[in-house]
């Protein structure tokens, strides 16, 4: 233990010094969530000691049973506890900002000059890295969820389900949170959620949120309140859902993306990983705002952007605004920027509303959290799926004209270096990106 910590509690620290932090956030948020959650407690716990171990911890956890992006919802949730509804607001906004708009630029870039034997190269070498990341994917949240034997059934029956029968991904969903409530009563040791965040650690002196702080009053539970936050967020989807419906029309591009991402939302239980075989059923085979390639470049950029990962389904919106041209062809890109902005909004909607809601609930329940055995069951389905995409993935990639076609046996080769340098050598993501476009973009000017 470190004995030289400081004893004095922080000073009290004000809304624009809080929003200066989460606007900084907001553009070095790389790695994920597991890094968006390393550096929020390094700055937070450990450096600012803006909140404690334990009060971070329980936010987490709470974050964790919720569909959506936990690191997004966790800053929302912390700026909510630091300075009431708009503190929470500004939070979970900065930490998603910043990666639309460079999302909206890199789509610009991409549908524009995709074509570009440059641009080409660099996503030829891209692409079997990005196989590779999600296989890896696969890999850290099975040793995390996998525990024991009925785990991993749960995980191969999700595999089968949805690759040999083409299961839906919300059946997936609902089936395995059966399966977990019903364990949580007949089994509750097999289904217990392990702590694979750490246990909590002293040291870092007295922080301005402290374990033993007392609940702020706007942070305790009220039915008026948990009815309120309720209601405005119903208005607030009702009154961007309808201006939708009223300018172009429920079967529109627009209104239709608008409901897609509301389920989708609603399901991205275990990380953006988990929701991308639900949004590929959706945005590529039932909509075809884009296709299966396509879908593996937005994933790309998604992983080189800062923010949640599951803005990559603000790429899904742009190409399918562009396609689509939901604003005309002489407005292909006011249309597509508006698309992803549409999906944005009805994908981050829910987590807002969780949190504000929520979190006088969770305020008041510190360590007595429970129902975690359906999210545990989810998160065991969830590695199946994941494995289902990383072979979808590796399909497009290894036969890009079908298996009728030639085998890419350069791409095989970025792929297993890729994989290797992942789960050997345990390379960051924007390192190995980087590495396998250059590679790319080699073999796509000089060897071909």
């Amino acid at each position: 233990m470190n004995t030289s910590t400081p004893v004095d509690r922080p000073a009290p620290v004000g809304f624009w010094e809080a929003f200066r932090f989460w606007l900084k956030l907001g553009f070095i948020s790389f790695g994920g969530p597991a890094g968006q959650i390393a550096i929020m407690h390094t700055e937070l716990v450990e450096r600012r000691r803006w909140i404690s171990e334990k009060r971070f911890l329980h936010a987490l956890n709470y974050c964790m049973l919720l569909p959506g992006p936990e690191a997004q919802q966790l800053a929302t949730y912390i700026g909510w506890l630091m300075h009431r509804t708009w503190g929470g607001i500004v939070a979970g906004a900065l930490f998603v900002l910043p990666s639309l708009f460079i999302l909206i630029g890199l789509s610009w870039v991409y549908v524009a000059f995709g074509d570009v034997p440059v641009v080409a190269g660099l996503f030829y070498g891209i692409k079997p890295a990005v196989t590779a990341l999600v296989l890896h994917a696969a890999h850290r949240i099975g040793t995390r969820a996998l525990r024991n034997r009925w785990m991993w059934g749960i995980a191969a029956a999700s595999f089968v389900a949805i690759f040999a029968f083409d299961t839906p991904f919300p059946a997936i969903v609902a089936v395995a949170a059966l399966i977990g409530w019903l364990g949580s009563r007949h089994a509750p040791g097999v289904f217990a959620l392990g702590g694979g965040h750490g246990a909590a650690h002293a040291g870092y002196g007295p922080a301005l949120i402290d374990d033993d702080t007392p609940t702020p009053a706007h942070a305790r539970f009220s039915r008026a309140h948990l009815l309120r936050i309720l209601a405005i967020g119903g208005v607030l989807w009702l009154l961007v859902m309808g201006a939708l419906v009223l300018a172009q029309g429920w079967d529109a591009t627009l209104a239709q993306m608008g409901w897609f991402f509301t389920k989708a939302a609603l399901l991205t239980f275990g990380g953006a990983y988990a929701v991308l075989p639900y949004v590929y059923q959706g945005a590529v085979e039932t909509h075809q705002w884009l296709s299966g390639p396509q879908m593996i470049d937005g994933l790309a950029l998604g992983e080189t952007t800062p923010g949640p990962l599951i803005m990559v389904v603000a790429f899904v919106g742009y190409v399918g605004g562009w396609q689509k041209a939901v604003l005309g062809p002489d407005a292909l890109f006011l249309g597509a920027a508006l698309a992803a902005t549409v999906v944005t909004f009805f994908t981050f909607l829910p987590s807002f509303v969780f949190i504000l809601a929520g979190g006088p609930a969770v305020e008041a329940t510190h360590g007595k959290l429970g129902f975690t055995a359906p999210l545990s069951a989810i998160t065991a389905a969830v590695v199946g799926v994941i494995v289902n995409l990383a072979l979808f993935f590796a399909y497009h990639v290894l036969w890009p004209r079908g298996f009728d076609g030639p085998f890419d046996a350069a791409s095989a080769l970025i792929a297993a270096a890729a994989a290797v340098a992942l789960f050997r050598f345990k390379l960051g993501v924007l390192p190995l990106l980087g590495a396998c476009a250059a590679a790319g973009l080699v073999l796509t000017l000089w060897l071909r």
